[in-house]
């Protein structure tokens, strides 16, 4: 608390006798103080408040708890490590320059969500001369380019589902197989508890996590095959202009290889046939090709082959945070990278509905309208203690394909009042008398009207 003492004394432009003086303690004493030599005791905080008038919560231990807190946040953002030692040396002896920091960052940040909202209302996702896209948002932006169809590799896992005399309720025995007849390499159930997948190339072993499903464990196994049957295939998409830096490049060749093993699990023609004989009934289709309700989902939003299109899906994971895991679009609809997402979607609701499929329809703000579908989805506990994995997924298409799918069944999808008005987050959404909204639009000024408990955003000339 020394320095804060110093601090106190040098705003005021007092000598350390005159202090001493005024606090009834000698300069000695004083002195030990500012030097952290003697504790600050209650009397002499006593005395500070009598003489001065000033609050004794600027000596709290909360206070400086607090601040080394929102520091731990902004040096996160930082290129170099900064241990909690450092941040509680910063916090005790140099307060003033940990907030400054910190309203520094805050700054940075807004002005960060600023140009990202500024793009997101352009139509765009990216503004010259904005900030550096991270390594995950160019993979994003690699598949969404291509609407989320990579036919070489569709055509490819077609041509190896047949040649390996692949079948439903059979592909798990099926890759077992072809990954030891054609590459010599054994897989192994690892029960672990580590990664889900390892594979030592020298042993030609394969390691599988055991707590996972069948379905789940052929996945794996399908990933492995495309970086040792189709590395060349791969590595060539993977060297794309919008791609950059090695991160980025690494991050796309995982992202291609999962495309590929679940284009080999559900392979294009059968599945998309299938698709759309049951009118696009996820659960059907999930007992039909013995997967989980979220791998449908995310093979749905890849049916764009040019000759043969399935409705264009897009699809979204997410958690009870609100946080965005998965998201892919096989046409222009674009989820939101500022502020979160709209409480209003029924993506959200499912986690109050779990198992339950849920649908809805959405307007969103440019007045297009869609049909989505949503339900919770699970991963099982490994064992007692372990958290369970719990997510909601959702997927979406334009209302003029909605007809296609049993969910519209009993909507009345030309009705405009049977939508629901949601956006795509509340610091880029202009709806002004949404009940849930958290934030007015960045940029638009904020009129409190003190008869009702909402903000509400007014225009700009």
């Amino acid at each position: 608390m020394g320095v804060r003492l110093r601090r106190l004394r040098e705003e005021r432009g007092l000598k350390q006798v005159e202090l001493a003086d005024a606090l009834g303690i000698s300069p000695s004493y004083l002195n030990q103080l500012e030097r952290n030599q003697r504790p600050l005791t209650v009397p002499v905080l006593l005395r500070l408040n009598a003489a001065f008038g000033i609050d004794v919560q600027l000596f709290s231990e909360d206070d400086e708890a607090r601040l080394i807190t929102d520091l731990r946040d902004v040096l996160a953002d930082g290129t170099e490590t900064v241990s909690l030692a450092e941040m509680r040396e910063l916090a005790m002896n140099m307060p003033a320059v940990g907030r400054t920091l910190i309203a520094l960052h805050r700054r940075y940040r807004e002005a960060v969500e600023r140009s990202e909202a500024m793009a997101a209302q352009l139509g765009d996702d990216w503004i010259a001369g904005g900030p550096a896209r991270m390594p995950f948002e160019q993979v994003r932006d690699f598949f969404y380019t291509r609407h989320n169809h990579i036919e070489p590799l569709d055509a490819a896992a077609e041509r190896l589902y047949r040649e390996a005399g692949l079948a439903p309720h059979s592909v798990h025995a099926g890759l077992l197989a072809w990954l030891r007849t054609r590459h010599a390499v054994e897989v192994r159930w690892d029960d672990g508890g580590g990664a889900q997948r390892r594979y030592d190339p020298a042993r030609r072993l394969l390691a599988i996590s055991a707590d996972l499903r069948q379905g789940q464990q052929a996945f794996q196994m399908a990933t492995q095959l495309a970086f040792l049957e189709l590395g060349e295939t791969i590595d060539a998409l993977a060297d794309d202009p919008v791609l950059v830096g090695d991160e980025a490049r690494r991050l796309a060749r995982i992202g291609l290889a999962n495309y590929f093993a679940g284009a080999l699990i559900l392979p294009y023609g059968p599945f998309r046939a299938a698709a759309e004989a049951e009118g696009y009934d996820i659960e059907k289709l999930g007992r039909r090709f013995g997967v989980g309700f979220e791998t449908v989902c995310h093979r749905l939003s890849t049916l764009q082959r040019s000759e043969a299109r399935g409705v264009p899906f897009f699809f979204v994971r997410v958690d009870r945070a609100g946080n965005i895991s998965k998201r892919q679009s096989a046409t222009d609809f674009h989820f939101s990278r500022v502020g979160g997402s709209c409480p209003l979607w029924n993506v959200y609701e499912a986690f109050a509905q779990p198992g339950r499929v849920l649908t809805q329809i959405a307007e969103m703000p440019d007045g297009r309208t869609y049909l989505w579908v949503a339900r919770t989805v699970g991963r099982g506990q490994a064992g007692y203690g372990v958290p369970h994995k719990t997510f909601a997924v959702g997927l979406g298409c334009d209302i003029r394909h909605a007809g296609r799918l049993v969910y519209a069944r009993g909507l009345d999808l030309t009705d405009p009042a049977a939508a629901t008005p949601i956006g795509v987050g509340c610091k880029v959404c202009e709806r002004p008398a949404c009940p849930q909204r958290a934030f007015p639009p960045i940029g638009r000024p904020v009129a409190v009207d003190e008869n009702r408990s909402t903000l509400i955003p007014y225009p700009v000339d």
